[in-house]
């Protein structure tokens, strides 16, 4: 494990070479990204440039400035293990100087076969098969078909603050925000329904009406669901909710399809949230932390849905050039084996329930409506809109804390940090929050 160090902020960010860099990039990649940006910061009254980053190791990352922050955005969730983790970074070395690439799905390499064989390990029964991609939405694409593939039905299920990806196929489930999807609607699936996410035991019983309305119909061939809510904000749903969902799909016939790419492998505190959940989803979808920073995603299916892929005959596929890649493959391998012999999937239960005792305790009576989460994946629901939050945010980075903003709102800070994390930096980190929520 690398070495973690505090916060050491030389310059203000964003700094002088951040700033500069950062206007060149606006000036060449999509508008979107700049225009998202200073919309967000004009309503917060805030600087809207953002730091630029240099390098980075473990839990720390230094931007072109020379400041040294530490991370509890962790590439949106993604770097379980950190940046540039030593026993990934080492497979990555050795897959290189031996194939860099096969042949897709005609030849294979032994990187392929060894992260299909420990992923559908997974899986909790036997038989499980394995689809690689390389983002999150290819996953859930491949949900998406294996479904309409088992069932013969197109019709999707989806939650209200969920997030399933941005590519075409994903975009119709995205029910985080509705302007996503309605530039595009005429592209995408009609069939979607969108029920609430409980978060309660009256939202629950609100939430599995909708649900239990639209699979009657019998049109519905899958229904996606986070376990808990990742870029919606951290929300943990009602234990009961799992297992009535599963229940439902089984008795309508559908599918259920568990996105854990922001759940998954540890971030939780758990291999598989739905499987800790008590449901047995029949596709789960893998991706973020399984690469390490690298490009590699998984959907995982029951032997009984994915047989259906195998009955067309191998006319009907899903693959592409860079699936499976061997260096992607290899980091996942190194990822899933550092992950279990350094025990981080307890460790991220232990310690985030400690990291959520203690920003409760700091933050109370700060303008903070609700601090929420599980394992190492932690929302702070704050009073004041997405405004304060963002606000907050750049408090938290002058101070030398990387700490991003989600929920369907904007309102929520999320806290996803390395699973290694030393506690040390987690106590020093509520502090600082304390001290920015109360800031001027």
């Amino acid at each position: 494990m690398s070495p973690q160090y505090p916060p050491l902020v030389r310059v203000p960010p964003p700094g002088p070479r951040s700033r500069e860099l950062s206007a060149r990039l606006a000036a060449v990649e999509s508008p979107s990204v700049d225009a998202r940006r200073k919309s967000r910061a004009k309503a917060a009254g805030a600087d809207p440039t953002p730091i630029v980053y240099a390098r980075a190791d473990g839990v720390n990352v230094v931007d072109v400035d020379g400041n040294l922050y530490v991370d509890l955005a962790a590439g949106f969730g993604s770097l379980l293990l950190g940046h540039r983790p030593r026993r990934v970074a080492q497979s990555i070395e050795q897959q290189e100087q031996s194939l860099w690439l096969a042949l897709g799905d005609v030849y294979a390499s032994e990187a392929k076969l060894g992260v299909c064989e420990r992923l559908a390990g997974l899986y909790p029964r036997e038989g499980a098969r394995v689809i690689l991609g390389l983002s999150g939405a290819d996953a859930i694409t491949a949900a998406m078909k294996s479904a309409v593939l088992a069932t013969g039905r197109a019709g999707i299920l989806a939650f209200e603050g969920s997030y399933h990806g941005l590519s075409h196929g994903p975009l119709a489930a995205c029910g985080l925000r509705e302007t996503f999807r309605l530039p595009f609607a005429q592209q995408l699936n009609p069939r979607v329904t969108f029920a609430p996410y409980p978060y309660d035991g009256p939202s629950l019983d609100g939430a599995m009406t909708i649900v239990h309305s639209a699979l009657t119909g019998g049109e519905v061939g899958a229904v996606f669901v986070e376990p808990v809510l990742g870029r919606g904000g951290c929300v943990v749903p009602p234990r009961e909710f799992l297992p009535m969902l599963a229940q439902a799909c089984g008795r309508a016939g559908s599918l259920l399809v568990s996105d854990e790419i922001w759940t998954g492998l540890g971030r939780s505190g758990a291999w598989l949230a739905s499987v800790e959940g008590g449901a047995i989803p029949d596709l789960v979808c893998l991706g973020k932390g399984l690469g390490s920073g690298l490009p590699i995603s998984a959907c995982i299916g029951s032997a009984s849905v994915m047989a259906a892929w195998g009955a067309h005959g191998g006319a009907t596929i899903h693959t592409a050039t860079h699936f499976g890649g061997p260096v992607a493959c290899a980091a996942a391998v190194a990822t899933l084996e550092a992950i279990e012999e350094a025990g981080l999937v307890e460790r991220a239960q232990t310690v985030g329930e400690a990291f959520l005792r203690q920003v409760r305790q700091t933050t109370l009576g700060r303008g903070v409506r609700e601090v929420r989460g599980c394992g190492l994946m932690i929302g702070v629901l704050l009073e004041g809109g997405a405004e304060r939050a963002l606000e907050v945010t750049r408090r938290l980075l002058g101070r030398g804390w990387i700490v991003l903003t989600g929920g369907a709102a904007g309102d929520v800070l999320t806290l996803t940090p390395p699973l290694d994390i030393e506690e040390s930096l987690l106590l020093d980190f509520a502090d600082a929050l304390a001290e920015a929520l109360v800031a001027r």
